[in-house]
């Protein structure tokens, strides 16, 4: 009998990333990176920052998102962050995080818990406008917040004037997309 190798299978069940294009509003499910949090624990805040600084892991103040060459991260609370990486480069990014930090921060896998969605183009804030209480056209690039979306709470970071991002939990992904195309559609 041959021996098949297990394949990751995207948010949305696919083997592939959907991308579709409503209008002047492309949505494409974004599967290329791993995600961890990462939490300094009581008294380490020093020794966290320390360690983020020296493999560059931005590390972001509320409402903030930072990209480094090899990190990005957004903020979650008071010492608290999610970590993205290239899921090429990091496949098991806790394994990547935890001998820079060592017993200074809480780390746990977050990748399988959630999809990404990313809304672009001209069209994306009158997209916004229909799907929730967030005033994107505010937003600037590295702006990051947490907001309601279909009864989900999902984050939203500006990656740039008119590109966003959209993380949800993935047991939902179809819901959020289907909440997504729905606002690009009556945007249109």
């Amino acid at each position: 009998m041959a021996e098949q190798g297990f394949k990751a299978l995207t948010p949305l069940g696919q083997a592939a990333p959907q991308c579709v294009q409503i209008g002047a509003v492309g949505i494409v499910e974004e599967f290329g990176s791993t995600l961890a949090s990462l939490a300094a624990r009581r008294g380490q805040e020093a020794a966290v920052a320390a360690a983020a600084a020296q493999i560059g892991l931005p590390l972001p103040g509320p409402g903030k998102a930072a990209s480094g060459p090899e990190w990005s991260a957004f903020w979650l609370g008071p010492q608290q962050w999610m970590i993205e990486a290239d899921s090429a480069r990091h496949e098991n990014i806790v394994a990547a995080l935890k001998p820079a930090f060592g017993e200074a921060a809480s780390i746990t896998e977050q990748t399988g818990g959630w999809a990404r969605f990313d809304p672009s183009g001209p069209g994306v804030h009158r997209m916004f406008e229909r799907l929730c209480a967030l005033n994107t056209t505010a937003m600037q690039p590295g702006d990051a917040t947490r907001t309601v979306i279909e009864h989900l709470g999902c984050y939203v970071i500006c990656r740039a004037p008119q590109s966003f991002s959209v993380l949800g939990p993935r047991s939902s992904a179809l819901s959020l997309q289907h909440a997504l195309m729905t606002a690009a559609k009556s945007a249109q």
